[in-house]
């Protein structure tokens, strides 16, 4: 919890405002969906953007997420991804 309190502190005003939207849009979705989106979003956090966009734009996450998901996934992977994913 604290290292999600610290991440917060150190995001820019804009990126706060990105950080809300993407996270009322997840609490929108299924709670399966949303473990599902949260544990994609734990195995992100050691990847570089680059990797990261990568995986997002992938078959198997063509497969796995729909556009709107992937989309999330995307939004999120933007801010610094501190540990436990958005919950």
């Amino acid at each position: 919890m604290l290292g999600r309190m610290e991440t917060w502190e150190h995001l820019s005003p804009g990126q706060k405002d990105q950080a809300r939207t993407i996270f009322r849009q997840f609490k929108g979705l299924p709670p399966d969906r949303r473990r599902v989106l949260n544990d994609a979003i734990r195995d992100m956090r050691g990847l570089s953007p680059e990797q990261r966009d990568r995986l997002i734009n992938s078959d198997q996450f063509g497969r796995q997420f729909t556009p709107y998901e992937r989309n999330l996934l995307s939004g999120a992977s933007r801010l610094p991804l501190a540990p436990g994913g958005l919950q």
